[in-house]
């Protein structure tokens, strides 16, 4: 039911019971009032009555009849007794028969000195009356009305003011429903401004020209500004957050009282291999690793857990959980798979450091103590000083070199290209070890192809990287073999290939070969002074360059290492261009 239903719904209900407890009220009040009044009438001819009787007894039943036919009411003569010595309903011979009254109420109070009065029906089938006793004549006179009379002017009454209240009640129902309709229309115009704020919509509000009303309307346009402004700034922070866990490289999940995954970032789903579109299963299936589906089953119990490491698809993985206060579970996956790697790195570099020291320390040390307990001659003398020298050396380039890494790894250094001549350098680096060539009979050629007789290189790190390349060719190229440098114009740049005739390496070994320390045939090497990281500081010059460094190799017929400098950008280009 609508509101204008309601009030003139209540408004009549409202009235019926008004005039129900009025109608109910003033019968009892007229009732009250008109048998008041005839007891009292009732009591004034009970006197006169009383006054007027004779002495003589034998008088009373007829003045009782006769009086009783000019009044229309009952009169009673009752002795100090309670006999009834005169009755104007029977006659003179049944008085003797009629029952003592001195029981009555009205009898006993006048008999006692007082006025009586009671209201009863001596048959059941009789009208009700009024009596009224007095004390007087032979003891108490009693007279009787009846009440009819009493009823009808009650009932009378009652319908001329039934008559008027359904007239009231139709008003004010008319006037009910004129003001529900007035107050209905701005209280249904703000229940459908409340829907479009709560759908998102431009509310219209009503003004309807009643002060509580239009104070409700201002208080709600004031809420909806409010609102609007609040959303506005949880929409803001929910896409913050939301960004923010996003970008977050550990992997984030949060599910809900049901288990369903409410939060899932790009971490997260790549640490798990679901694609971005894809629906995740429930928290309790999202995991095939028992050690992860443990962890789960914690948390959902209401336990926290902190940083246990579990493997996942071959990802090493930091999984925490804690427990949600509305239910629910919250988990963080850190992916450590890089960092066990670094951290495997770095044992096995201390470890090969370590060896790679302990070899020439040991040489040294061991012929320093003979020189020093024992008085060789002197070309053994000559000879252990030699040995200790070269191995010196060695820890010296194994010490070089070690730097030469750090301060590139560590972004300490940085190249400051230039246009090169690639066969000048080559040739500047090649007579460092032109010596060592020509015992070995080793021939060096040059074919540098056109538009690629400069690269865009620092001219140092260039140097360096020649360095290492002839170094690394000529270790392993045997007598009478030969190293090529070749150059051409490849992908937007020149690429620099250093190739030799030696006994070349195997397919499982050939991806290794730019790691710190890695030798394909290490007895070889170190017996040749390398230190196993040449190569490795090749690709890490080569990367400083955003280059790329490359090796192919066939066993028996020799290896060739391709570094791909990209040329200089344009800005650079017309920077050397206006400067010559």
């Amino acid at each position: 039911m609508n509101f204008a239903g309601r009030l003139v719904s209540g408004t009549i209900a409202v009235m019926v019971a008004a005039i129900t407890v009025l109608v109910l009220g003033a019968e009892l009040a007229l009732r009250s009032d008109l048998e008041h009044d005839i007891g009292a009438t009732l009591e004034r001819e009970a006197r006169l009555v009383a006054r007027l009787l004779p002495r003589d007894s034998v008088a009373w039943q007829p003045i009782a009849e006769r009086l009783a036919q000019e009044t229309g009411l009952r009169i009673t003569l009752i002795a100090s007794d309670g006999r009834v010595v005169a009755e104007s309903d029977q006659p003179a011979t049944a008085l003797p028969f009629i029952e003592n009254h001195g029981n009555r109420p009205e009898v006993r109070a006048a008999l006692a000195g007082q006025v009586g009065t009671d209201r009863r029906a001596d048959d059941p089938t009789a009208e009700p009356l009024l009596y009224v006793a007095v004390p007087g004549g032979p003891g108490a006179v009693r007279l009787a009305a009846p009440l009819v009379g009493a009823d009808q002017i009650v009932h009378h009454a009652q319908g001329s003011f039934l008559g008027a209240a359904l007239l009231a009640l139709l008003i004010g129902a008319v006037l009910a429903f004129i003001a529900g309709r007035s107050i209905a229309g701005p209280l249904t115009a703000i229940t459908e401004a409340a829907h479009a704020i709560a759908d998102g919509e431009q509310p219209r509000f009503p003004h309807s020209g009643i002060p509580d009303i239009d104070g409700l309307v201002r208080a709600l346009r004031e809420m909806h500004v409010q609102l609007t402004q609040r959303f506005t700034d949880l929409r803001r922070e929910r896409a913050e957050s939301a960004a923010l866990v996003e970008a977050m490289v550990e992997g984030v999940l949060a599910a809900g009282s049901d288990g369903r995954i409410v939060t899932a970032n790009a971490a997260a789903r790549r640490l798990l291999g679901y694609a971005p579109e894809e629906v995740l299963p429930a928290v309790g299936q999202l995991f095939r690793a028992k050690p992860a589906r443990q962890v789960v089953d914690t948390v959902v119990r209401g336990q926290a857990v902190l940083e246990r490491e579990i493997e996942l698809d071959g990802h090493s993985v930091l999984l925490s959980g804690r427990p949600l206060p509305q239910g629910g579970v919250l988990l963080v996956m850190h992916d450590v798979t890089e960092l066990r790697r670094l951290e495997a790195v770095r044992r096995d570099f201390v470890a090969n450091v370590s060896h790679e020291l302990k070899t020439p320390l040991t040489s040294i040390s061991g012929y320093a103590e003979t020189l020093v307990n024992e008085a060789p001659d002197p070309a053994t003398g000559q000879r252990f000083l030699t040995v200790i020298l070269a191995n010196a050396r060695r820890m010296q380039r194994l010490v070089d070199d070690l730097l030469d890494l750090s301060r590139i790894e560590s972004g300490r250094w940085q190249p400051t290209p230039e246009q090169v001549e690639v066969a000048q350098v080559a040739r500047e680096s090649w007579g460092l070890f032109a010596g060592r060539a020509a015992q070995h009979q080793v021939t060096f050629e040059t074919e540098v192809g056109g538009g690629a007789e400069k690269i865009h290189a620092d001219p140092d790190a260039l140097r360096q990287i020649l360095n290492n390349l002839f170094d690394n060719a000529l270790r392993y190229t045997p007598v009478g073999g030969r190293i090529t440098l070749l150059t051409a114009r490849e992908d937007g740049g020149v690429v620099l290939r250093v190739r030799d005739t030696g006994s070349g390496i195997t397919r499982e070994h050939l991806p290794r070969i730019f790691e710190r320390f890695y030798r394909v045939d290490p007895g070889r090497s170190r017996e040749e002074g390398g230190t196993g990281l040449g190569l490795s500081i090749v690709k890490h010059l080569m990367e400083a360059h955003e280059g790329r460094v490359s090796a192919a190799s066939e066993v028996g017929r020799g290896t060739e290492i391709s570094c791909w400098f990209p040329d200089a950008p344009q800005q650079d280009r017309d920077t050397v261009d206006a400067g010559q």
